[in-house]
């Protein structure tokens, strides 16, 4: 037998059969959208558009919500054509989407959502519209202001507050006698930051509405221009049993500074509420009042860390150099508004002798506390901390560990103030006037710099308290930038 006759012949091998591939479920759909969206970029949108035309609603919701997160101005387009979906949460979402591109060419589509039968529909409606700001959206604003739903009303009221016209303010008027008191406190709100005295007289009846939401509106209004004819009445509601708006009415009596105030200041200081004493020793300090001091080194021993931590910041603003010991001690305080509010007061009263203590402070573990520090070494002009800060500045990402551990531990110390440090720390930099001339920091400054897009140099800075107690708008990062090297400029020059 040849060697080709003895080979075994081989069955014939039956075809495959290959088991189609799984289409994605929903579920894994709408995933796939959130990922592009975790980029925050995306160049090709027909996922989104493919998602917006998925036969499951929950998918079509995600596309409209991812391309808001997004707020690619291409996405509009495929987001007015979703406010005809027949899903009232996709309508919704699509509605919210487009206020977070914020387009005024979408503000027609906006305003017809106003016809919606859906609540919700409605109210993201008129909130993208406040987005928006755009005046020629008043009338169709004021032809709603009569919504059948309070939570509708309340969105228009805040969107004619946001658009502030005279035209607006108008319509919002209408607004102050509706029954849902979340309505006229917007209402109130929105009216008072026109400049015209016949408006803020017109707030000032608010003091006295039955409801205390109302009320406290009122005299945040009050507090903000500074009306001194609202003084009796923010007297009267202070000595009143109600509490839920007496740090409304504290902290405007504090920036109207009336010397009628002060007793009732003083006596607030000591209520048994730990929150009103943190409110009467601010407005204490805010107004420079005398009394401010004494009360302030008394109530440094306060049970509550809140309430030490405004007495210090009091002090900043009423003591002398003289308190420097008590506020050096309090810097070693087991809780962070305490050291905070002694490093502010440190740098508001000029004591350069705590500058060595206050360098310490800036590997604080609190945020809060080591933006205070480098505020303060700042505003003391300290030229043995500019290695320091230089430090911090290469690293300031090590903060938001801080802040986020802090806030962990403690639900009342959650704070930005991670956001704020590397903003600061480039404005205390400026204020440095021998460490500028430095090639360590001129370098430290550039490559900071260079971090940053244009649109981040562009954006307004993010300072400490006492920056933003000003009441002036803040410079830009590009400003802080600016001032810093130009200082390393001029001392080189020189």
């Amino acid at each position: 037998m040849t060697p080709s006759a003895r080979r075994t012949r081989r069955k014939p091998r039956a075809p495959t059969r290959r088991t189609p591939k799984a289409s994605p479920s929903p579920s894994e759909r709408a995933a796939h959208l959130r990922e592009i969206v975790e980029g925050r970029r995306a160049p090709d949108l027909g996922p989104f558009l493919t998602g917006l035309n998925d036969p499951v609603p929950g998918v079509r919701e995600t596309a409209a919500v991812a391309l808001g997160m997004l707020q690619d101005p291409r996405g509009a387009s495929m987001l007015s054509a979703a406010l005809s979906d027949p899903e009232p949460a996709v309508r919704a979402a699509a509605v919210e989407a487009l206020g977070a591109i914020g387009r005024h060419e979408s503000r027609t589509d906006l305003e017809a959502c106003l016809d919606d039968p859906e609540i919700l529909v409605r109210e993201r409606a008129a909130r993208a519209l406040a987005r928006l700001a755009a005046p020629p959206s008043v009338p169709a604003l004021a032809d709603h202001a009569d919504d059948a739903a309070p939570e509708v009303r309340w969105a228009i009221a805040a969107a004619l507050s946001q658009i502030g016209t005279d035209e607006a303010l108008r319509a919002l008027a209408a607004l102050l006698s509706d029954p849902w008191d979340r309505v006229r406190r917007e209402a109130v709100l929105g009216i008072g930051r026109s400049p015209d005295p016949d408006r803020m007289a017109l707030v000032r009846t608010y003091l006295y509405d039955l409801a205390r939401r109302v009320r406290a509106a009122a005299a945040v209004v009050a507090g903000r221009r500074r009306d001194v004819e609202s003084v009796p009445r923010l007297l009267e509601l202070l000595r009143g049993p109600e509490t839920w708006e007496k740090p409304s009415v504290l902290v405007a009596l504090g920036r109207i500074g009336d010397p009628r105030a002060v007793p009732a200041l003083v006596e607030a200081a000591h209520h048994a509420a730990p929150w009103i004493r943190v409110c009467a020793i601010h407005a204490l300090g805010e107004m420079r009042a005398p009394e401010g001091a004494s009360v302030g080194r008394e109530l440094l021993a306060d049970p509550a860390g809140s309430v030490r931590g405004a007495a210090a910041l009091a002090l900043g603003a009423t003591g002398s150099l003289e308190d420097t010991a008590r506020l050096l001690r309090l810097l070693d305080d087991p809780h962070p508004w305490p050291r905070r509010g002694a490093a502010y007061a440190l740098g508001l009263l000029g004591a350069s002798g705590a500058a060595p203590r206050l360098r310490e402070a800036l590997a604080d573990p609190a945020a809060e506390v080591c933006l205070a520090a480098v505020w303060a070494l700042g505003r003391l002009g300290d030229d043995g901390a500019w290695d320091a800060l230089v430090r911090l500045l290469r690293d300031c990402g090590a903060a938001d560990g801080r802040a986020a551990e802090a806030a962990e531990g403690d639900p009342e110390l959650a704070t930005d103030a991670a956001t704020r440090l590397f903003d600061a720390t480039v404005q205390a930099l400026g204020r440095l006037p021998g460490s500028a001339a430095d090639p360590v920091v001129r370098r430290a400054l550039a490559d900071a710099r260079a971090r940053l897009s244009e649109e981040e140099l562009d954006r307004r800075a993010r300072l400490p308290l006492p920056e933003v107690a000003i009441e002036r708008e803040p410079p830009t990062v590009r400003a802080l930038f600016e001032t810093a090297m130009s200082h390393a400029g001029d001392d080189e020059e020189s």
